[in-house]
């Protein structure tokens, strides 16, 4: 009976040391892992990265185009599209030299940039293109950058408008125009100014406000 006891004893400590040693389900123990491991995989992309990419209007047309065509360009017809639009013309009358300026920005500066940031997958060596489904992030702040441009355009209309006050003002200087001629020159300018900044009014207002 001792040694049976002695020998029972001794074993004891090899068991649990056993048990111990047994790995836990490898299911079991990964979905916070997993959990972990897509989030790192997949990061929220931030303001600051959205403003960089859409500050610039070629990358924005970037994403116009292929929102448009909601499936995979090549670089050669995404180049052509957007040097259409930066020259103001078709794509027909582009010239050599204006599709292989816009083509070389895009393959050496703005698709791999968006490409690392995910917006976007291009493949270089196939020269394919294709929207990812970071571009939603794009999609709110996108529409803003159109309405910075709009905004831009009012500028350059009330800047007429002044300039258009200003000639007024030095053609009665310069030719001694009768005061009430000069009266109901400078009335028109004011009519016009007045009824552009009726006009932007309405638009503003009927726009939904961004939350």
């Amino acid at each position: 009976m001792g040694v049976k006891d002695t020998a029972q004893t001794e074993a004891e400590p090899e068991s649990k040391l056993s048990d111990e040693s047994v790995p836990a389900p490898k299911g079991k123990e990964s979905s916070a892992d997993q959990a972990a491991t897509q989030e790192q995989d997949d990061p929220d992309i931030s303001l600051d990265v959205i403003f960089e990419i859409l500050k610039n209007s070629r990358r924005r047309e970037v994403l116009h185009f292929l929102r448009e065509r909601d499936e995979q360009v090549s670089l050669g017809e995404l180049a052509e599209h957007v040097a259409a639009i930066e020259n103001e013309t078709t794509t027909d009358a582009l010239t050599s030299s204006e599709r292989k300026r816009v083509y070389v920005g895009l393959y050496q500066c703005h698709l791999p940039k968006m490409d690392d940031i995910g917006v976007v997958d291009f493949n270089q060596d196939r020269g394919h293109i294709n929207l990812t489904q970071k571009a939603d992030d794009f999609e709110t702040y996108l529409d803003r950058s159109e309405d910075g441009e709009s905004d831009r355009q009012w500028h350059q209309y009330y800047a007429a408008v002044s300039m258009l006050g200003a000639m007024v003002l030095a053609a009665s200087v310069a030719f001694s125009l009768p005061g009430n001629m000069v009266l109901g020159l400078f009335s028109i300018v004011v009519g016009v100014a007045g009824a552009c900044s009726v006009y932007h009014w309405s638009v503003e207002r009927e726009m939904p406000e961004s939350e």
